[in-house]
């Protein structure tokens, strides 16, 4: 194929990678975070710096193939047929300034190392819940994190990119020189352009608490009101999640957990001790196991139990306008029945506080929404995939009445377009920005047709 050709020859003048089909490490490296996901790219690229960035940019021209930037492989949603994935790892600088509540930080870089060097500092980053995740990918699509309520979306955190523009130009971006353009980046970024670096603001956290409130699943949908309760008069300090675990019968698992069934409430705040708030929710039902006291990202992040390696999954996110009571009855009867085995856990976020006013205006944006939830369903080698895909698709069924207009990038599923993150005329708005910022149409079209 002619565009193998081209391709073949531009890498031979990278000081990084550039993996073809047929070489031997490519349909490793091809792979995304998520392993049950297939992807088919024309290369797989690990650029060494801005030359190798630029002449990448150039070869993708002359062979008439896009590029598809993927950070760390998370967020993959289609098989990029036709593109050559980049992968930044070498764009690693992380500079954390305290004096103005900044990092710069490269594309390259992932939550885990930004969240050990502001360790003990009295700042938290907006971080996701995943460690391992990239600060690009996440940033750029909006991300939810720990800190959501206080701090709002991770893009709302973003002051200024260094991005590469499609005629080689790599120059720093913000609201000032270029404000339509950072609106598309804060939740559409990938689709935009090729970003190398992130200047994001810090969340001053002079005393990080923690609590954590273990129930029998028996008392779940008490819990859960109580919980929604709550969210009338939270302050935006306060950060609550939800867990809803149905552990499998299985010998891997330990014993004290094997089998049962219970719901979670994890809540942290960046303001001290607030066991207080949490009086109801512990009045909901018998709490089986508590833990409270002062804590750090860095232990949140190591007790996440979110995946270190790349791993099958598949889930199913739904952003909800609402949680009454007819829905959470509704969610608690289709949790319960033996046939929805295949859901093993579903994590349901307070939003509100920060969210509803956001710093800087961007495509991704959660006003207007009260909840997010997700459905996890494990995928287990040689196992069929229709009962997972039924419940998936009851979970969407029973929450239907609920769901928001729209969501953030960073919770779409497999397949889904970023139609689904805003109205018709945002959308317009982005086409209109990406046509500018990539008249060429060299990057992948990702989740926004052309």
């Amino acid at each position: 194929m002619a565009h193998l050709s081209v391709l073949d020859a531009a890498r031979r003048a990278l000081r990084g990678t550039l993996l073809l089909p047929g070489d031997e490490a490519f349909d490793r490296a091809r792979r995304p975070w998520n392993l049950a996901i297939e992807q088919h790219p024309v290369g797989v690229a690990v650029p060494a710096g801005l030359d190798d960035l630029r002449t990448l940019v150039g070869a993708a021209r002359d062979a008439g193939v896009t590029i598809a930037v993927q950070p760390s492989g998370h967020g993959a949603s289609g098989d990029l047929s036709g593109a050559v994935i980049l992968r930044m790892t070498a764009f690693d600088e992380l500079e954390v300034d305290l004096e103005s509540g900044t990092v710069r930080v490269g594309s390259g870089v992932r939550w885990g190392a930004v969240v050990e060097a502001l360790e003990g500092t009295g700042w938290v980053a907006p971080a996701g819940t995943s460690p391992v995740v990239s600060v690009a990918g996440y940033t750029l699509g909006g991300g939810h994190s720990w800190f959501s309520r206080t701090a709002g979306l991770g893009s709302d955190n973003l002051r200024a990119v260094w991005m590469l523009r499609s005629d080689g130009a790599h120059e720093r971006v913000d609201d000032d020189s270029d404000p339509e353009l950072m609106w598309a980046l804060r939740g559409a970024g990938g689709v935009i352009g090729i970003v190398t670096a992130l200047e994001i603001d810090l969340v001053p956290a002079p005393a990080v608490w923690g609590a954590e409130l273990t129930f029998d699943a028996s008392d779940a949908g008490a819990v859960v009101r109580a919980v929604r309760d709550l969210a009338a008069d939270a302050p935006s300090s306060l950060n609550v999640f939800m867990n809803s675990m149905r552990m499998p019968d299985v010998p891997q698992l330990p014993e004290e957990i094997r089998g049962r069934s219970f719901i979670t409430v994890q809540a942290l705040s960046t303001n001290g001790a607030f066991d207080d708030l949490l009086e109801g929710v512990s009045r909901a039902g018998t709490v089986r196991r508590s833990v409270s006291g002062a804590t750090s990202p860095r232990t949140i992040a190591a007790s996440s139990g979110e995946p270190t390696d790349p791993t099958p999954g598949r889930g199913v996110s739904a952003a909800l306008s609402s949680l009454d009571d007819e829905t959470i009855d509704e969610l608690m009867r289709f949790r319960e029945q033996p046939d929805q085995w295949p859901i093993m856990g579903i994590d349901i976020r307070m939003l509100g506080g920060a969210l509803e006013n956001p710093r800087r205006a961007g495509l991704a944006t959660l006003q207007g929404v009260d909840w997010l939830m997700h459905a996890l369903v494990p995928v287990f080698p040689g196992a069929p995939s229709e009962p997972g895909d039924a419940s998936m698709a009851g979970f969407s069924d029973v929450l239907a009445r609920a769901t928001a207009p729209h969501t953030i990038p960073t919770f779409l599923g497999p397949g889904q377009t970023l139609e689904r993150c805003a109205e018709a005329a945002s959308i317009d708005r982005l086409r209109r920005a990406r046509a500018l910022a990539d008249p060429e149409a060299l990057l992948h079209e990702g989740r926004l047709s052309r």
